[in-house]
């Protein structure tokens, strides 16, 4: 809510600079990097509620500091200290553990889409609240909207009825070395980084273009990013079906890279027409819309299983290091070179990721199965991998002790679904 407004409106505050300005609006990001797999390992000790609970606690303090604050640095504070609230991790366990593994997948796709609906919402709300109740009644909204997380937690949420460590969703400490030496994953880490570093940069510069060149009121804002981010989901659906259904998830992927480098030119050397800003961030914001969605599902399909969670893990950190990156970054371009400076920098950023990424192997179409597995089927596990991997249309399997199961990837192409269902309720 506050990244619409709050390059232009932080001023209020003292001591404010626009470096410090983009450090309040990443400052969380850096919190959240550095928290976020510590908690969910911490959540598989103590419990997930009790650990989204101490997050939203967090969070809460951190708006309170906030929206009470009169200087640029409490506004950091206050920003890192919500960041600290990391849960993102503990509430995907959390799912899981509430979930028959067959619905996982559906389960972490509805809070997915959640979470895209809810960046949507705020953006257009940002604006409007700002115009209503200042920058200090926006940290005070989210205060309240944490508080009622919590309730919503121990009043609608059911407990689970034990703890399980899950493979595929959390991290493994002994996995980060494979993780960070494969480059294919890595390619895609370093790609919701800078995701989320342009995002966070555009939106420091952004409502100043709208206002300042276009001459569009901040009260105003809103009524420019909802029915562009309106148009923008609708542009993204037919890409998402090519990629998944048309396997061409690489063709679309590098495409949505190149047009957010055309978007940041767009506003870089057309800032000073509301027309061309508007159309760049429908190209901005269907380009994101497609990166969101499609990122970690090629994150899926190219992590090996027994590094997956580790993987996932990774890739979650490295989006809240690119917002804090991102926040210091347009503070500091808008300082030095102005809004054209920021625009044009980002899209250097845009071709350095281009040349990255192209030399990438286009991801091959996976599905994912758990099977749980027999004290007699763990005794003779290798058995029952060689068994398993003997089946056609099988690629990878791994048996975790720990969680007594068995996770295979597949083929939906080659696989037959009626030999794998039959081997596995044997075991």
């Amino acid at each position: 809510m506050i990244l619409p407004v709050f390059s232009i409106s932080a001023h209020q505050y003292t001591g404010s600079t626009p470096m410090l300005i983009g450090i309040a609006i990443g400052a969380y990001g850096l919190t959240q990097a550095l928290l976020q797999i510590p908690f969910g390992m911490l959540s598989d000790k103590i419990g997930r509620k009790r650990v989204i609970t101490i997050g939203l606690l967090l969070f809460t303090a951190g708006s309170v500091v906030a929206a009470t604050a009169h200087s640029i640095e409490m506004v950091i504070v206050g920003r890192l200290l919500q960041g600290s609230g990391a849960i993102a991790a503990a509430i995907m366990a959390l799912t899981a553990d509430l979930t028959r593994d067959e619905q996982r997948t559906k389960a972490m796709a509805s809070i997915g889409i959640s979470i895209g609906m809810s960046f949507s919402v705020a953006l257009a709300a940002g604006p409007i609240l700002e115009h209503w109740v200042g920058l200090s009644g926006i940290f005070w909204v989210t205060a309240l909207l944490a508080i009622a997380g919590i309730g919503i937690l121990h009043l609608w949420v059911p407990s689970p009825k034990r703890l399980m460590t899950h493979t595929d969703l959390g991290p493994v400490p002994k996995q980060f070395g494979k993780v960070f030496g494969n480059k294919q994953i890595m390619r895609l880490v370093l790609s919701i980084m800078l995701l989320h570093l342009l995002l966070t940069t555009s939106f420091f510069a952004l409502p100043h273009a709208l206002q300042d060149v276009a001459g569009l009121n901040k009260s105003h804002h809103a009524m420019a990013y909802m029915p562009v981010l309106i148009l923008a989901f609708f542009t993204m659906v037919p890409f998402i079906i090519i990629a998944e259904k048309k396997r061409k998830m690489k063709s679309v992927f590098i495409g949505a890279i190149a047009v957010i480098g055309l978007a940041e030119l767009g506003w870089a050397f057309f800032a000073h027409s509301l027309t061309a800003i508007l159309v760049c961030l429908w190209l901005f914001f269907s380009a994101f819309n497609i990166l969101e969605a499609s990122l970690p599902s090629m994150m899926s399909k190219l992590s090996p299983l027994e590094n997956k969670g580790t993987a996932m893990g990774v890739y979650s950190s490295a989006q809240f290091v690119g917002a804090f990156i991102g926040g210091a970054m347009g503070g500091t371009l808008y300082g030095i070179f102005g809004l054209e400076g920021i625009f044009v920098a980002s899209a250097v950023l845009v071709v350095i990721w281009l040349l990255l990424v192209f030399p990438m192997q286009a991801p091959k179409h996976y599905s994912s199965k758990i099977i749980h597995l027999s004290d007699a089927t763990m005794n003779n596990s290798a058995d029952f991998i060689q068994q398993l991997k003997a089946i056609s249309g099988v690629k990878e399997a791994v048996i975790v002790p720990e969680e007594q199961v068995a996770y295979v990837k597949y083929s939906p192409d080659e696989i037959n679904m009626e030999e794998l269902e039959a081997f596995a309720s044997s075991h």
